[in-house]
């Protein structure tokens, strides 16, 4: 699937008002100012994801997994590197981040706040699109 110009611009502005919402929710959760890039748009089928995100992620990563479905479907993807998911942690916990793999504790919060703000996002795509969007239950990979 290829989209146009205005296309891309109108979901670009879909997602800026759903990351402003979700970094709105994360602030509240943390405590902390939250502020969040510019979102890039682009489409990929899920098996050549890996190729895609390769230019921006350079090592290994935690992920909240989000299947949404209704009028608007697909896959939403909350991506963190392991440091910025261990700061996620230490700030809503206020437990150290462990220096290797996430523990249990740690994926029960990224779960959670993935949950949170994915919902966060999506949910203001079906505000803003005027249609009913559901949600699968989110799993950390």
């Amino acid at each position: 699937m290829n989209l146009s110009a205005p296309q891309q611009d109108a979901l670009k502005e879909l997602l800026n008002i759903g990351f402003g919402r979700a970094a709105s929710s994360l602030s509240q959760l943390t405590g902390h100012r939250v502020l969040l890039d510019v979102p890039a748009v682009s489409i990929h089928p899920i098996a050549e994801l890996r190729g895609a995100l390769g230019t921006v992620i350079q090592e290994d990563v935690a992920s909240v997994h989000q299947i949404f479905s209704g009028p608007v479907a697909g896959d939403a993807l909350l991506i963190l590197d392991h440091g910025g998911a261990g700061v996620l942690k230490q700030l809503l916990t206020d437990e150290q981040p462990l220096p290797l793999q996430i523990d249990a504790s740690g994926r029960e919060v990224l779960t959670e706040v993935g949950n949170i703000l994915l919902n966060a996002c999506l949910g203001t795509f079906g505000n803003l699109l005027d249609v009913q969007v559901s949600f699968s239950i989110p799993h950390l990979s």
